[in-house]
């Protein structure tokens, strides 16, 4: 087994190489003059096990196509099983054609790895019309989950915690995480105007006052639906808001705006950022000590 990079997980590579007593290399990726992708595995990866690194934040049209050139090279160098841990997996929310003529990415996606790949492990994929990555993916796809270490790190940091769903996608995680830590939770109503614009209502009776509320998503993107559900849980008397979630995406400002409104921000390290607090290590660990 050789754990090779791709650049956006470096530090995670070199992690699970250490735990894992194995090989690690980074690929160097880089472009021509004329913008054509530059790949090189900087060691032999003949007859061995290449486990790729990368997760799909930032710029995840680049971590596709750089995941699909490294895993056909691999294959082309004699590697003899190519597997892809990409412990953030963009172009899942585009799960069906909402509009005509669109695509639906999450199936491109899909398609396009299952013919260089002989698996795929990732992190709380959002799975939303998809009952499982099996739907997807022709190879073995293994859906890992946070909620065990987000349970663990609000047990040791929170008291009183009330955890709350910002719209009912997020309920699975909300509910499966307070039953753990035998907490409260609630759930709020979405309702989505437009990308950035949305709005929530709670629809529980539950009482907020002097509850340390704790705002759990699979992702933040723009920020809008935990902004919103922030908001609701202070004009209810919340003591405190955390806002917790696996994949910190933060686009468009949305860290900086989050703040304003959210005492704390929390997420695991599927996509590095300054607010990872969650290490998602032990997990990849484990699922990569089985065998192939």
């Amino acid at each position: 087994m050789i754990i090779c990079s791709l650049g956006h997980s470096d530090q995670l590579a070199r992690s699970l190489a250490k735990l894992l007593r194995a090989a690690y290399s980074r690929i160097a990726v880089s472009h021509f003059p004329d913008g054509d992708i530059y790949l090189k595995y900087n060691c032999n990866v003949k007859g061995k096990t290449v486990i790729l690194i990368n997760s799909f934040q930032p710029e995840p049209n680049w971590a596709l196509y750089a995941s699909v050139f490294a895993a056909e090279t691999a294959k082309d160098l004699g590697a003899q099983k190519v597997v892809l841990v990409a412990p953030y997996l963009a172009f899942m929310r585009q799960d069906k054609r909402f509009k005509t003529g669109e695509a639906v990415s999450s199936r491109i996606m899909a398609k396009l790895l299952s013919n260089c790949i002989d698996k795929i492990i990732t992190l709380d994929a959002h799975l939303h019309r998809y009952r499982s990555l099996k739907e997807l993916f022709k190879i073995p796809a293994v859906n890992l989950t946070a909620n065990s270490l987000i349970a663990s790190y609000i047990k040791k940091t929170v008291s009183q915690p009330l955890l709350m769903g910002p719209d009912w996608e997020s309920s699975q995680w909300a509910r499966s995480i307070a039953e753990q830590i035998g907490a409260e939770s609630a759930v709020l109503e979405k309702t989505r105007h437009s990308y950035r614009k949305v709005t929530v209502k709670l629809r529980e009776k539950i009482t907020f006052k002097n509850k340390n509320v704790v705002i759990v998503d699979d992702i933040i993107s723009t920020g809008s639906t935990i902004i919103e559900a922030a908001k609701t849980a202070k004009r209810l008397g919340a003591k405190s808001v955390l806002a917790l979630a696996v994949h910190g995406v933060f686009v468009e400002d949305a860290y900086k705006k989050l703040k304003k409104a959210a005492s704390k921000i929390v997420t695991t390290n599927t996509i590095r950022h300054n607010s990872n607090k969650i290490d998602i290590t032990s997990l990849l660990v484990n699922e990569l000590k089985k065998k192939f």
